[in-house]
């Protein structure tokens, strides 16, 4: 790959996402990506995809030259793989290994060759269903297994991987971490590799590559030189520099009264038509979970497990097939019914939430108009409005992305986005509790600390929060009370000081 000058600026904005860039990567290297969020890097990785250009996938402006094996990129895509930050826009298919075969069929692979590499790429993953299981009926963090699985299947020559592991369970992420060494020791495969937690992938890669938002190459070599020479200078940017981890300055909790109560709560998968569709199986069974207010409440489990199914029925947004879900409180006071009969405009005004696809909850055309929705249907005052709005832009750092389309930020930047939607109605507004599914995801240092400090606040104004998270660091700074979800149960997790707890009465003492 060879870049010389290079630069995109993504259509309808100002600014160049990169520019300048001069880089040159040779076959056989493994490189790790590196800078701060909104840097560019998911950009760079479309780009050697072959997704950028005249008649390209993603629309915008280039100059100078980017060549892949001496050609532009868009005429070798059936070398590369990429596997992106959004599983949910690289999944075609309805069945899991229609999805695998897709890349292998559309290469010209025999058919017999193909039936072959579906199974072992669904292994090596460590893919828990099988061929015939419905695409649709997974969670985040499988189908970021499933399409891992599906660009291994075109067994490329160039592998372009934004963020792999970032919503996969710790033994998930450690078995593709697995795959991936197996893989680059047994082939002569070129990776170029995004990943925030760097501590994690060090290993795999013999050079780094840092880039600077809308400039071009900062820094470049072997890892051990970059961080001993730039490494103080990378983590005051943001870049998860190992060694270097934030340290966020947070209230005690204060704890409090009861807001939210899952009694007997009951979720199964989604009934589906056809004869070969997959039976209904139980995803939750008599599950009892208490929010408290002035407490943060961390799920946790393996992917698939439900953390994200419960999640919608503790914000009213599913209705459990056995069980309910209670308010307490404030929330009581508005509204006695089980959450799920409530009106969206009062469900809105008490529960904040953020989904684990950030993309589901924008509803406007600008990150200005997204922020100023809320706050606005609450009745706040335009100059109210105004300054909350440049203050949680500012916080969160999506001040330059005002008049940006939702849909055209980074996957961190719309995470951040998203967070800041599901406070935009003001402090004295915010919602009682929030229902947050990996806040965390896609963040540089700086933003990861923002995001923590402005949840660590509304937890001491006294709001319940609630959050499924894979997030080891989120974990021990935020977490009051883990809940483990696994096989159909909620309990409580490691690190819990009355483990043999139920989980409601654990949590009632302690804040009685």
């Amino acid at each position: 790959m060879e870049l010389s000058g290079w630069g995109w600026r993504h259509s309808g904005r100002t600014e160049y996402a990169l520019r300048g860039v001069d880089l040159t990567i040779e076959p056989g290297e493994r490189i790790l990506l590196l800078g701060p969020s909104g840097a560019g890097k998911s950009t760079l990785l479309h780009a050697l995809a072959g997704l950028t250009g005249d008649d390209a996938a993603i629309s915008g402006d280039q100059e100078g030259a980017l060549l892949v094996d001496g050609k532009p990129a868009d005429r070798g895509r059936g070398a590369v793989g990429l596997v992106g930050q959004d599983p949910e826009t690289q999944l075609i298919m309805a069945r899991a290994g229609d999805d695998v075969a897709f890349g292998p069929e559309n290469l010209g692979v025999d058919p017999e060759e193909i039936r072959s590499r579906v199974h072992e790429a669904l292994r090596a993953v460590g893919f828990p269903y099988g061929p015939r299981h419905s695409t649709g009926a997974l969670s985040g963090g499988e189908k970021q297994r499933l399409a891992l699985a599906g660009t291994l299947a075109m067994r490329p020559r160039l592998l372009l991987l934004d963020e792999p592991t970032a919503n996969l369970d710790p033994e998930g992420a450690e078995l593709v971490r697995g795959v991936l060494a197996r893989l680059l020791a047994e082939t002569a495969a070129t990776l170029v590799l995004v990943e925030h937690r760097v501590a994690d992938v060090v290993d795999l890669v013999d050079r780094v590559v840092v880039v600077e938002p809308g400039g071009g190459v900062t820094a470049d070599g072997d890892p051990s030189t970059v961080f001993a020479e730039h490494g103080r200078a990378l983590a005051a940017r943001g870049v998860w520099v190992p060694g270097s981890e934030p340290e966020p300055v947070l209230s005690a909790a204060p704890g409090g009264g009861a807001r939210l109560e899952a009694v007997g709560v009951t979720a199964r998968t989604p009934f589906r038509l056809g004869a070969r569709s997959a039976p209904r199986r139980v995803v939750l069974e008599d599950v009892d979970l208490m929010l408290c207010a002035g407490t943060a409440t961390a799920l946790t489990g393996p992917n698939g497990a439900g953390k994200s199914t419960l999640l919608t029925m503790l914000a009213g947004l599913s209705r459990p097939h056995r069980g309910r879900v209670l308010p307490h409180g404030p929330l009581a006071e508005a509204d006695r019914r089980p959450l799920v009969r409530w009106p969206a405009r009062r469900l809105a005004r008490h529960v904040g939430t953020v989904f684990q696809h950030a993309e589901d909850q924008f509803v406007t055309t600008t990150v200005r108009d997204e922020l100023r929705f809320a706050p606005r249907r609450a009745g706040m005052g335009e100059s109210q409005t105004d300054a909350w709005v440049e203050e949680l832009m500012w916080r969160l750092r999506l001040t330059p992305l005002a008049d940006a389309h939702p849909y055209t930020l980074s996957g961190g930047e719309k995470r951040r986005l998203s967070v800041a939607t599901a406070l935009s109605s003001g402090p004295s507004h915010a919602p009682d509790v929030l229902v947050l599914d990996e806040p965390t995801f896609g963040q540089d240092t700086r933003t990861w600390t923002e995001l923590v400090e402005l949840l660590g606040a509304l937890r001491a104004e006294g709001r319940a929060v609630v959050m499924a998270t894979h997030d080891a660091l989120l974990l021990r700074h935020l977490a009051d009370v883990r809940v483990r979800v696994e096989g159909g149960r909620a309990v409580p997790g490691e690190g819990d000081r009355e483990e043999r707890a139920p989980v409601g009465d654990r949590t009632r003492r302690a804040h009685d």
